[in-house]
């Protein structure tokens, strides 16, 4: 069973720093590129960033691009996301998902950007 387990979430003041991360199981991690998404409170969902199998090329969205960095680590099946200079705008569920036509999805890490 394919499971994606997000953790490091919690109540940072703006400027601080979070990094989540992601354990994964249940498949072959290292064959798949892994993203972030997150869903702040009454909106849809936003790409936040995207890394692919080998860990060698990664993107951002605008958005989060220099203060963001994903990261994964393939020999202990967990991916990673730097959060620097957080603002309140990134307040959020953040998920973890497998790229591909039939993404899998973890449960979510909230994270509360507020003074």
């Amino acid at each position: 069973e394919v499971q994606l387990v997000e953790s490091g979430g919690g109540l940072v003041q703006p400027g601080g720093s979070l990094r989540l991360s992601c354990a994964a199981s249940g498949f072959t991690f290292s064959d798949y590129g892994m993203s972030w998404v997150r869903q702040a409170p009454g909106k849809g969902l936003e790409w936040v960033s995207q890394i692919n199998s080998g860990g060698g090329s990664t993107r951002y969205a605008d958005s989060v691009k220099g203060r963001f960095t994903i990261s994964r680590d393939n020999a202990k099946r967990t991916m990673y996301l730097q959060m620097n200079n957080l603002k309140p705008e990134d307040t959020a569920v953040y998920y973890c998902n497998t790229v591909g036509p039939s993404p899998s999805w973890g449960q979510g890490t909230q994270v509360t950007v507020s003074s």
